[in-house]
């Protein structure tokens, strides 16, 4: 079987939660009322804590995961780019010089 571990509350927490405690004591409250009133909120900051540290863990996730689909986003444009050149380079320029030699017989018959 599974040991479980008792969750134990970190000193700080303690520290603040009685302090809290402290300051919202009611007349007449014993000893004993404020010590479970001061473990409940420590339960309440470490639940508070775990909460906060589960958020930041989930923004990390969603941040790696978008600069993951950024960056695959450029290589995918890279790509793409390096492929619109390959095929048909020589295309335009193939036209631009056959159209200016088209010019220049033209122009040399008719001089």
């Amino acid at each position: 079987m599974a040991k479980y571990k008792k969750q134990t509350v970190s000193e700080k927490s303690q520290q603040e939660a009685e302090a809290i405690t402290k300051g919202t004591q009611k007349p007449g409250q014993t000893k004993e009322q404020s010590k479970l009133i001061a473990q409940g909120i420590a339960k309440g900051i470490e639940l508070y804590k775990k909460q906060q540290k589960a958020k930041l863990r989930e923004k990390n996730k969603q941040a790696k995961k978008e600069l993951k689909e950024k960056a695959n986003e450029t290589q995918a444009t890279a790509e793409a780019s390096q492929q619109d050149h390959s095929p048909f380079n020589w295309l335009p320029w193939g036209l631009l010089v056959a159209s200016w030699f088209g010019f220049a017989v033209f122009y040399s018959q008719n001089v």
